[in-house]
């Protein structure tokens, strides 16, 4: 029942108590009524929309999922085996599992804002260091996807990052992307704001996904041959979406800040050679240069 059809009925209810020659029968059982509807809505005080698209959807997937599929949700009910980590942004336009059809046991979702990965340290973001640690050493997940996504207000806040130090938790938060934020300046100082943007939201996702071979349990199965590593950017304006891969060899070096991706390689098609090995052991010393901490050493 909704909140105003709820008030109105209880409203009518008191009005016609209070009406002379009302039998007293008829007058205690409407009492009893309307206490018996006081008593049985103690969520009343709550907006009667937003309470109820929360019990609709419950609802709905109750009778529409859940009951129809009790193999998957029995099996579920045991343990998840994901096999997927998925950093997506916060945005509410970009949920992965409506954008890629994920089911329920398929990804491990991690949301922020830009869907930024921070490089390996144990001081700070612990909360993403300790997402990316379940899913590779408790979950196992063999593929780490990076989301990116179309007119990103996160990614327009990092544009206009002001020269200055950070003064709330969206600035300090955005400030990952920096570098990618400046290798997008450097070389499109030409473009419009929007263009800069687009090119932004994809150069994050890349400095993610370089970020995150900073973590030494990720670069252990990178390196392996156990895990992968995938970028995507959902662009929600035209309806399309770009996966690429990471071709560690072609990955330049973090000091000159082009953290470039191209697509799918040979290199990821056969597995990693020698030589991408190699190039991660540059790469997370180089990343480790930069934050002042070795990773291996604050394992």
């Amino acid at each position: 029942m909704g909140g105003d059809s709820y008030e109105a009925a209880i409203a009518g209810l008191k009005k016609l108590l209070s009406e002379e020659g009302l039998e007293e029968t008829a007058a205690a059982k409407i009492g009893q009524i309307t206490a018996e509807l006081e008593a049985a809505n103690p969520i009343r005080p709550l907006p009667s929309n937003a309470v109820e698209q929360i019990l609709n959807g419950f609802h709905y997937f109750k009778t529409e999922k859940f009951d129809k599929n009790p193999d998957l949700y029995n099996a579920l009910a045991v343990a998840q085996h994901p096999k997927f980590l998925v950093f997506a942004c916060s945005d509410s336009r970009v949920s992965p599992s409506h954008v890629l059809d994920f089911q329920p046991g398929d990804a491990f979702m991690v949301r922020n804002i830009a869907n930024l990965v921070p490089s390996y340290d144990k001081l700070r973001y612990s909360g993403t260091g300790a997402c990316i640690e379940y899913a590779i050493t408790s979950l196992n997940v063999t593929n780490i996807l990076v989301m990116g996504h179309s007119r990103c207000g996160g990614i327009q806040g990092l544009m206009k990052l002001p020269p200055r130090p950070p003064i709330n938790f969206v600035e300090e938060w955005v400030s990952i992307g920096i570098p990618a934020r400046d290798k997008v300046i450097a070389e499109h100082s030409n473009l419009d704001f929007e263009t800069q943007c687009y090119y932004c939201e994809k150069e994050a996702v890349n400095l993610s996904l370089t970020n995150l071979l900073s973590y030494p349990f990720v670069k252990d199965r990178v390196v392996n041959k156990t895990l992968t590593l995938f970028a995507g950017y959902y662009d929600f304006v035209n309806g399309k979406f770009d996966l690429w891969g990471l071709d560690v060899n072609l990955l330049p070096t973090i000091s000159n800040r082009r953290n470039s991706l191209v697509g799918f390689s040979s290199g990821e098609k056969e597995g990693l050679e020698e030589a991408a090995a190699a190039k991660i052991e540059q790469i997370t010393a180089e990343l480790e240069a930069a934050n002042g901490l070795p990773c291996d050493a604050i394992q």
